[in-house]
């Protein structure tokens, strides 16, 4: 069976270790803050970033990996003879990872056409777009056929869910990626917004008047989602491992979790989300 090599971005927040684990290859965003241009989880680090992020009057902006950044870690892979590649996006309305993926791999079908790149836009983003890339690079180091894995890919992009909270919503809103939650700005004193994404574009799902309404609220969601059934869920949050913990401590007593692990967000998502963000995301499994 021809080995199948699984690609992601930074972005997907998976931890280093699944990572090592996994043979996950991961491409990085870009932050630009000033006059640097820094490459996420390779030239600046989570703790690092998220001290100075608390302290910023104006907060840096970040771009997507482009197509030459894809064809090098393409052409690497198949270099090594790993010819059939799994590349796995941030929802494409949100990012342009998916289109620079796209452009990389047909520039190289004449160059390299034993080679097969299939791009996949999980409509989604963070530790659901990581759910993604951890079940393919299983379901590769198995010996799963590309053709397999794509289609166990494609049946877990409606299913992932991803539910987060934080203090305010003004770093989503000064970054533009506020989404179909543009109308809880304006009515956010004391209050908690409950956010998810739907057809890859972030929405509200609600507000509550703390935290702790507001991670029970977004545990009954979950329940209601998965209902008798069982789920996968990573725990997930920007400098706020205390809350995650708080997150999983109520979920678990609700859900029939049969695998979770605590992620932090990489510091391209952090300056969307903000310090203190804490969240889930999940998927149902049979």
């Amino acid at each position: 069976m021809t080995q199948v090599s699984i690609v992601t971005d930074s972005a997907a927040s998976i931890p280093e270790p699944m990572l090592k684990e996994l043979n996950i290859q991961t491409v990085a965003y870009y932050i630009h803050r000033g006059g640097e241009a820094l490459r996420d989880l390779v030239t600046i680090q989570r703790d690092e970033f998220l001290r100075w992020l608390m302290t910023a009057t104006i907060l840096p902006t970040t771009a997507s990996p482009g197509p030459g950044d894809y064809l090098e870690t393409y052409r690497t892979l198949i270099g090594r003879g790993l010819r059939n590649i799994l590349s796995i996006h941030m929802t494409s309305a949100g990012s342009g990872a998916y289109q620079a993926a796209t452009i990389a791999r047909d520039s190289l079908r004449e160059e390299s056409p034993e080679a097969r790149i299939e791009v996949v836009d999980t409509r989604n983003v963070s530790l659901c777009q990581g759910w993604m890339a951890i079940e393919a690079a299983r379901a590769a180091l198995t010996g799963l056929s590309l053709d397999e894995i794509l289609a166990r890919v494609k049946r877990m992009i409606p299913l992932a869910q991803m539910i987060q909270t934080a203090d305010t919503l003004k770093y989503l809103y000064l970054g533009g990626r506020i989404g179909k939650a543009q109308h809880l700005v304006g009515s956010l004193l004391h209050i908690k917004p409950l956010i998810g994404m739907k057809d890859g574009v972030i929405v509200a799902l609600g507000k509550a008047h703390s935290r702790l309404q507001a991670y029970t609220a977004m545990t009954d969601l979950v329940a209601e989602a998965v209902g008798r059934g069982k789920a996968k869920v990573a725990y997930v949050h920007a400098g706020a491992l205390h809350e995650a913990e708080r997150i999983k401590e109520l979920l678990e007593t609700k859900v029939d979790v049969i695998e979770s692990f605590f992620a932090e967000l990489s510091p391209a998502l952090a300056v969307h989300t903000g310090p203190g963000t804490a969240g889930l995301c999940f998927y149902p499994v049979e």
